[in-house]
């Protein structure tokens, strides 16, 4: 398989979350790769979820070992759908998020298909993860059997030099304020939902507190943060607000629970405030000295010829939902910057070796 075409193949496929013809038009092309081979490959559909592929060496639930990542892209200008090379990189939306990585595990597939090597292998691309992943959850709704020894997830970090071995728990949680409306000009007549809202999002500052560009980088990144996503409240300008809500976004370490999130929001709550859990998941934390992990270090410091070192991540990982069953998780990908924004790009070399390290571990399994 070609590797840097086929990246650039899927960089052209305008597949923003969502847009379901030329989602499918990806996963066509994708599947259309293996035609000649021995691979099973399933495009998985639902009725309220988009569609995975899954992509196999064998029919049996619990692999040695899976890749996970997702095709679909946040929205970018048309120009950067055409891919372009230049210095050893490669610019274009999802390069770095994550079509180059999912590039890679289809050429794994090949690559134990064509040397028939004796590991179980699958592959699952979901179509929706830049919007909450709800076509994974409704694969493995559907499979709650399938499992694996060891995930490969691949959509994290952005540096190779680094691998990833704890993330963190996104709760998001709503608050609602319900106020008294009154004219602006007697704001004594009424209550101010916004005013509440407001405080409530004070009083929890004191529990997670504010960063920022100009405030800097804590020196202990390992910590329980809280940004606030979106915040509404009031119709018109001269009528006190009678409702306002705000939507936050918590990421709690695995030392933090969300019965103690909660516990902190109740101590926080404003009077005629309440909230509601949103949704909450689990954190990824995987041992250094996991032996999956330290096998597979090795084999990356020896193809990079550097050292590799450790690192936390704020994000969230739908490898959650392996982990939960006991599956190593080894988060690594290439690197690159630009990642959601414009001028995104990966280095080659990079997804290279990456390519050479997957496959050099799977020859160990």
């Amino acid at each position: 398989m070609d590797l840097i075409k086929t990246i650039e193949d899927m960089v052209r496929f305008k597949t923003i979350t969502g847009t379901a013809d030329e989602i499918d038009k990806c996963l066509a092309y994708i599947a259309k790769s293996f035609e000649k081979t021995t691979a099973k490959v399933k495009i998985e559909r639902f009725d309220d979820a988009s569609p995975v592929i899954y992509i196999s060496n064998n029919d049996d639930m619990v692999q040695d070992a899976l890749v996970l990542g997702h095709i679909d892209v946040v929205a970018a200008n048309d120009d950067m759908f055409e891919p372009v090379v230049k210095n050893g990189k490669m610019y274009g939306r999802g390069t770095l998020d994550m079509k180059s990585f999912a590039a890679v595990a289809m050429n794994s597939m090949h690559y134990v298909l064509e040397h028939k090597l004796p590991v179980k292998f699958g592959i699952i691309l979901s179509t929706d993860e830049e919007q909450g992943s709800k076509s994974t959850h409704a694969f493995m709704a559907r499979y709650p059997k399938l499992n694996a020894k060891v995930v490969l997830d691949n959509d994290v970090g952005g540096d190779i030099t680094k691998i990833i071995n704890k993330c963190k728990n996104p709760v998001f949680l709503k608050l609602m304020a319900e106020g008294k409306p009154a004219h602006g000009s007697t704001p004594w007549e009424g209550l101010d939902a916004n005013e509440m809202l407001m405080k409530t999002i004070a009083n929890l500052r004191k529990f997670y507190p504010y960063f920022d560009i100009k405030k800097g980088q804590p020196e202990n990144t390992w910590i329980d943060t809280m940004h606030v996503a979106k915040i509404s409240g009031g119709e018109v300008s001269n009528i006190i607000a009678k409702h306002a809500e705000a939507l936050l976004d918590v990421r709690l370490v695995e030392t933090s629970s969300v019965k103690d999130l909660e516990k902190n929001i109740k101590a926080s709550l404003a009077e005629g405030v309440t909230y509601k859990i949103v949704s909450s998941s689990t954190p990824v934390v995987m041992a250094e000295d996991n032996p999956q992990i330290m096998a597979y270090k090795a084999f990356a410091e020896q193809i990079m010829g550097q050292k590799i070192d450790f690192q936390q991540i704020g994000g969230a990982t739908d490898a959650r939902l392996f982990a939960e069953k006991g599956a190593t998780v080894i988060m690594h990908s290439g690197t690159g910057e630009g990642m959601h924004a414009d001028g995104e790009y990966v280095v080659l070399k990079t997804v290279e070796d990456l390519a050479k390290l997957q496959i050099e571990y799977l020859k160990t399994l």
